[in-house]
């Protein structure tokens, strides 16, 4: 019957809290279906509330009242921090919904995105140790050893300090990247020679999705204490360079316009960088080094490959005498 009453109170403050939650977050141009997840625990947890309190004003004097009334208490923490964990998603999600209205897809929203979601990760494990030292106090046995417990903190918290010394360093590794701003999700990156996409930034790791598709997740502090490159660090757009190795009668005019001509027909070149240049001339070949410039990484990437196929190409097609003997290179190998 207690656990009736309570049900039917919270199906009535839960479509009243589910109501008026859809409304707000309407104006905020965030989904009405956002606030859904939230809709269980915030039942569970009025219903718990009631039941403890009905039990606390008719049952206080039963011999059974304690052993429930624990297992009430138990219920009600457990279902109020779901309930909190709930409400902390449905707001990064109206967090970030906001900005992406604001700024649209981009450097700031990644950077909104990083940081707000590690808060969310700092504040679960935080409100999940709340939770369990609520329960673990509510037991006497428990709370009598307080005063032992905390006379023995000082050496306790050396010993756990030296235990998990490396994974705490990886903790503050992960909260520091995200405020510096070092790295992003989505960002491109170079790390132990493969590039690939920031795909996610949790408190201890950070996975980078490689180009064949594999992850690599590495810890947090190897962001913080190795080199490593960043692609997008400002902004998307990047630049980057095509290499060739001729010999001194190569083309040099034939390439510089076709060079052009390629970049403007391309829908990966962005307009901002497009040079020719000869950088180097050694033992009896020049180096053409080409500048060209992309939107993002990405498109780089297939417009220098694009670049070096047509040319090398067309050279082999229209002027093979000016390709190096593979004999001559200086890495080629000796017989």
């Amino acid at each position: 019957m207690v656990i009736a009453i309570g049900a039917v109170v919270a199906g009535v403050l839960t479509i009243v809290f589910s109501s008026v939650s859809r409304r707000i977050l309407g104006r905020m141009g965030v989904p009405a279906g956002t606030v859904k997840p939230t809709k269980i625990p915030f039942f569970a947890t009025v219903t718990s509330i009631v039941v403890k309190s009905v039990f606390s004003i008719f049952y206080r004097d039963k011999s059974w009242y304690n052993a429930w009334q624990f297992v009430i208490l138990a219920v009600l923490i457990f279902f109020l921090t779901w309930f909190i964990i709930s409400v902390v998603k449905v707001t990064e999600t109206s967090v970030l919904a906001r900005v992406e209205a604001r700024f649209g897809p981009g450097r700031k929203l990644a950077k909104v995105r990083t940081q707000v979601g590690l808060l969310r990760r700092v504040l679960t494990a935080v409100l999940c140790v709340l939770a369990i030292g609520a329960v673990l106090l509510s037991i006497e046995q428990v709370r009598a050893l307080g005063a032992g417990i905390i006379a023995s903190a000082g050496l306790a918290s050396v010993v756990v300090g030296l235990a998990v010394q490396s994974t705490l360093a990886n903790v503050f590794a992960g909260i520091q990247i995200a405020f510096t701003d070092s790295i992003r999700v989505e960002d491109t990156v170079v790390v132990e020679a493969e590039r690939g996409t920031v795909e996610e930034i949790t408190l201890s790791y950070v996975v980078v999705l490689l180009l064949d598709g594999r992850r690599m997740i590495l810890p947090s502090t190897y962001f913080t204490t190795t080199p490593f490159e960043n692609w997008s660090r400002r902004s998307s757009e990047i630049s980057g360079n095509v290499v060739l190795q001729l010999k001194l009668n190569a083309p040099i005019e034939y390439l510089r316009q076709r060079t052009t001509e390629l970049l403007e027909s391309s829908d990966w070149w962005d307009g901002r960088t497009n040079a020719l240049n000869v950088t180097d001339v050694q033992g009896g070949l020049q180096t053409l080094t080409i500048f060209l410039s992309a939107r993002n990484p990405s498109d780089l990437w297939e417009l220098r490959n694009m670049i070096r196929e047509k040319l090398l190409g067309e050279l082999v097609q229209s002027y093979p005498e000016c390709l190096p003997d593979p004999r001559t290179l200086p890495n080629a190998p000796t017989a």
